[in-house]
């Protein structure tokens, strides 16, 4: 009695181009995490800048916690928004970009809607003041649906049960 073995080998070949050869990544924009990045730091931006040329402080210690955390969060949010056009996380595997990204945005939630809410209950009525806490709401909406993208990214579907 003879057996017969037959082996069969399958080469996949991918080959990737990153968008004509160059070092920016324009398309990055256009997609939804790039778009949520572009309209969380023009929500910041505008958010600061409403309180900042507010003349009617009526807390000035509320106020300048406000400045402090729409200033950080728009800068952090800035550099990470320039690093994924310029496509600097490739360039530094070392870090888990999308964990710093969930972590940033965990932050970065909380401690927005913490000053909109400051922002909010010490703005006595002036307008400029209110739009500033508004944005700042605004901004907190973003970067919470920020936050449960990059937590599907980060975490995913785990499996509930292994299989055998």
């Amino acid at each position: 009695m003879s057996h017969t073995v037959v082996t069969t080998r399958t080469t996949t070949t991918t080959t990737t181009s990153s968008s004509g050869g160059t070092f920016l990544n324009t398309g990055y924009v256009r997609t939804y995490s790039g778009l949520l990045k572009v309209a969380q730091v023009v929500a910041l931006l505008i958010a600061f800048l409403c309180v900042r040329c507010a003349k009617q402080w009526t807390d000035f210690s509320a106020f300048r916690y406000f400045e402090v955390v729409t200033l950080w969060f728009f800068c952090a949010l800035l550099i990470f928004l320039i690093m994924y056009i310029l496509r600097l996380q490739t360039k530094m595997p070392c870090i888990n970009w999308t964990l710093t990204e969930f972590l940033h945005y965990a932050v970065g939630t909380i401690l927005v809607f913490i000053a909109s809410i400051v922002a909010a209950v010490k703005s006595s009525g002036f307008s400029a003041l209110v739009a500033g806490s508004v944005f700042g709401f605004i901004a907190t909406f973003l970067m919470a649906l920020s936050l449960w993208t990059s937590y599907k990214v980060t975490c995913g579907s785990q499996p509930t049960s292994a299989a055998v």
